[in-house]
């Protein structure tokens, strides 16, 4: 993984990204200068050939990303592939029409069918590369776990699960003595003169610190510190998830992580830009989806003639309270008792209407007026209500950190975990969330943005 403005990326994931746009600039530019040889379009000018293939090149690149094809998680075979290429260049070709009806000198002539077979050719293989590339044992990363308690465990878990460009290997578990162990006999390495001796016997390139309790006598500092003056590299166990999973997991995390780990950019400049793309991104989706929004202004009134809008107190930045502004999708009497309730699976309270538009996030649109007023970010953790705020304050460690940026329509935890509805649910959701209060920048903005229209178009995670 590497780190792009704080944010942590598949390295194989940015070597597609890259190839994949020089291939698309290629087969761009190839269709246009058949184009430009045509003899009829002699007087065309040279920079048409340039404008045109970036302008290709970024629109398939931008449809393949809202689709998911970028994630680290997407590594599929052939038959899968075909099937995400398909549908991303139908909807790069419903964009560059339009956008070349808005901009008539972006033209491919009789170059236009030529671009997107060699495109689609070019991406196709570039993928079937890369992914028999990733799967060789000579890019897999191998580590090691210096403990074998519970956070070990769960580093186990994750690497198993792992599906990625890049693999990974835990080769096995260092005991600490003291510790109870909670992995299995079989992922337990036998004692070695040295964890540097261990590391080089299995070929191991990093180790991951999962000792929960360091104060214990027995904890190898000294061969830590000889592991990375040897050339191992050494992290902790808040870190490796940091960055494998985008999450800050609660379990492992030690306050001085939050307090020296850097991060929590709240400068002047990152307050400004972040400002101006919530307005500008609340501005265009507001645009864009203002006849979605009339259309079910309108049918939510028709269904039961109710309210069309609801209003609910949630807790903002510094705790502030404020409305949020949302299309209503429950019953009128969904807690007819004044009583909060978590929102369910298949929840009998959501409306006939209320169910397709929770499904597309559809209710969530008025809330750019919450953007407009300043309450709200257009990227941000999700803003909950007080009831529940005080008692997830009461039983999680660290909640009120999310509390320290402005809440947003959408947000890391929206696009990778499901509606949450239980503490725990919140719990794994606060995880997320503290990641991107660690590491927002635009750049990351930009991601979950294209996330959430994936999140949007296959209706993934509503209740």
């Amino acid at each position: 993984m590497i780190r792009i403005f704080s944010h942590y990326v598949s390295k194989m994931a940015f070597i597609l990204l890259l190839l994949e746009v020089l291939i698309l600039l290629a087969a761009a530019a190839a269709a246009s200068a058949i184009w430009l040889a045509d003899g009829r379009h002699v007087a065309a000018r040279a920079d048409n050939l340039y404008l045109s293939s970036l302008a290709f090149a970024l629109v398939i690149v931008f449809s393949m990303s809202t689709l998911g094809m970028y994630q680290h998680r997407a590594r599929e075979q052939l038959r899968n592939t075909l099937l995400r290429i398909t549908p991303s260049f139908v909807l790069g070709f419903g964009l560059l029409s339009a956008l070349i009806y808005m901009v008539p000198a972006l033209h491919f002539g009789r170059g236009g069918l030529l671009i997107f077979a060699l495109g689609g050719s070019g991406v196709l293989l570039t993928r079937l590369v890369v992914f028999k590339s990733a799967e060789s044992a000579m890019l897999e990363a191998r580590l090691i776990l210096v403990g074998a308690g519970s956070i070990a465990r769960e580093c186990i878990e994750l690497a198993a699960s792992k599906i990625g460009f890049h693999q990974f290997t835990v080769v096995g578990c260092v005991e600490v003595a003291g510790e109870e162990c909670r992995v299995p006999a079989s992922a337990l390495l036998p004692a070695g003169p040295s964890l540097l001796d261990i590391a080089h016997k299995y070929d191991a390139q990093e180790i991951v610190v999962s000792v929960s309790d360091r104060r214990n006598g027995a904890f190898p500092v000294r061969q830590l510190l000889e592991c990375a003056l040897g050339g191992v590299k050494v992290i902790d166990a808040a870190t490796f998830f940091e960055r494998e999973a985008c999450q800050i997991r609660i379990d492992s995390l030690q306050p001085s992580y939050l307090i020296y780990g850097g991060g929590f950019d709240q400068s002047f400049l990152r307050a400004t830009s972040k400002r101006i793309f919530d307005l500008l991104a609340s501005a265009a989706i507001c645009v864009a989806a203002l006849p979605v929004m009339l259309v079910t202004a309108l049918w939510i009134w028709i269904d039961d003639r109710g309210p069309i809008f609801y209003q609910q107190e949630r807790v903002g930045k510094d705790g502030r309270i404020f409305k949020v502004l949302k299309f209503r999708s429950m019953r009128m009497d969904a807690e007819k008792d004044g009583k909060p309730i978590w929102a369910a699976t298949d929840d009998p309270r959501v409306t006939r209407v209320g169910h397709i538009i929770r499904k597309l996030r559809i209710d969530e649109l008025p809330q750019m007026l919450n953007v407009f007023r300043g309450e709200m970010s257009f990227v941000g953790p999700r803003p909950e209500r007080a009831f529940f705020v005080e008692q997830l304050k009461a039983e999680v460690a660290y909640y009120d950190i999310r509390h320290s940026i402005k809440p947003g329509i959408t947000g890391l935890a929206q696009v990778r975990y499901q509606y949450g509805a239980s503490v725990a649910d919140a719990v794994s959701k606060l995880q997320y969330d503290l990641y991107y209060v660690k590491n927002n920048s635009l750049f990351l903005d930009l991601l979950i943005l294209l996330d959430t229209i994936q999140v949007v178009l296959f209706g993934k995670g509503g209740r």
